[in-house]
């Protein structure tokens, strides 16, 4: 049985990753399990495209898969911007929803 993150990682093999990462970071909110994900794409085919088509081709590529989840933090990159990213990608933001770990 697959995880809906494998699912992810499977779906954005369409967009020939140069290197993939997706993180399911479902435990820093409290919306449950499987729903909050991370991903860093890198792909040549982000070379010349503005942030908001990168972010086009990620939810194409994903299609169904994101009513399933109720965040997905992008990262896209093309290969030469990810060889000039120090210590990859930066961290994603809390949940607007709160967070289990906010809970005292």
């Amino acid at each position: 049985m697959s995880t809906k993150a494998d699912r992810i990682r499977a779906a954005l093999g369409a967009l020939s990753p140069t290197h993939l990462d997706v993180l399911d970071e479902s435990h820093m909110h409290s919306r449950g399990l499987e729903t909050h994900y991370k991903a860093v794409v890198v792909s040549e085919v982000f070379d010349g495209t503005s942030p908001v088509r990168r972010h086009q081709a990620v939810y194409a590529a994903v299609g169904g898969l994101m009513g399933e989840i109720h965040a997905l933090a992008l990262h896209t990159y093309t290969p030469q911007e990810w060889a000039q990213q120090e210590g990859g990608a930066p961290d994603s933001p809390g949940c607007m929803g709160g967070s289990k770990h906010d809970r005292a």
